[in-house]
């Protein structure tokens, strides 16, 4: 049980950090265009991580070259997120703009689940998934108005 609570711990510590991060990359993205944003948080993030590699034992940085190649997409998928949200924010601002990714990656986290893709464990897309992911769509369209 504490495994679980320890998780969900973690989970809102990211999701307030990506509360915080959109605002800040989009305001990035304002002052030297969206791109280059997405190049200094990268660059930023990659500097962090390597301080605490040393930190952090235990991990196998090596091994890095035995992961499926389509892994290495991760990154460029990371810069895609930077630059939908350095363009969105200032059109339709924080919310909405969390509300429409959010979205998006309970969409496609759903599909995943379902057809345990990307070595995910499989949760059948049931009614009560679907209802949440319309409510999500719902949420989204009033936060928009």
């Amino acid at each position: 049980m504490l495994a679980i609570v320890v998780s969900i711990l973690i989970g809102v510590a990211g999701g307030i950090s990506i509360g915080f991060q959109n605002p800040l990359a989009s305001l990035m993205g304002q002052k030297v265009g969206v791109l280059q944003s997405a190049f200094i948080i990268h660059l930023g993030g990659a500097i962090v991580a390597g301080m605490l590699l040393p930190l952090l034992p235990g991990g196998q940085i090596t091994a890095w070259r035995s992961v499926p190649w389509y892994s290495l997409w991760a990154g460029a998928l990371g810069v895609v997120v930077v630059v939908a949200v350095a363009s969105t924010i200032p059109r339709v601002g924080v919310a909405a703009t969390a509300g429409i990714i959010m979205t998006g990656q309970l969409a496609v986290a759903a599909w995943l689940d379902h057809n345990g893709h990307l070595g995910s464990a499989i949760h059948s897309f049931d009614p009560s998934r679907a209802l949440g992911l319309v409510l999500l769509v719902a949420g989204t369209w009033l936060v928009l108005r």
